[in-house]
């Protein structure tokens, strides 16, 4: 197994929620960490997503400790894309 990570960052404008997360979070730019593993046995280079994990506070809040929290990948893109057409 090859295991990669992405980084990627998730823009709240509004407070949001997610099973997996104490509560509301405020609004702002979180950290979002994809696990993937590379599928063996294919005549191409292919990942699949295994796990997905958001840093806690969110960037610029000043915190003693931060955390890495397991969400689900399809729920927070279903927040985003909420948040995006409420938005417009």
């Amino acid at each position: 197994m090859n295991p990669r990570t992405k980084r990627l960052i998730a823009h709240f404008l509004e407070p949001f929620a997610l099973r997996g997360l104490d509560g509301v979070q405020p609004p702002g730019e979180y950290d979002v960490d994809v696990d993937e593993e590379m599928i063996e046995g294919l005549s191409r280079l292919a990942y699949q997503r295994v796990a997905t994990f958001i840093h806690v506070p969110a960037r610029g809040i000043k915190a003693h400790r931060t955390q890495l929290v397991a969400i689900d990948y399809d729920e927070l893109e279903m927040a985003l894309k909420r948040e995006q057409e409420t938005n417009k």
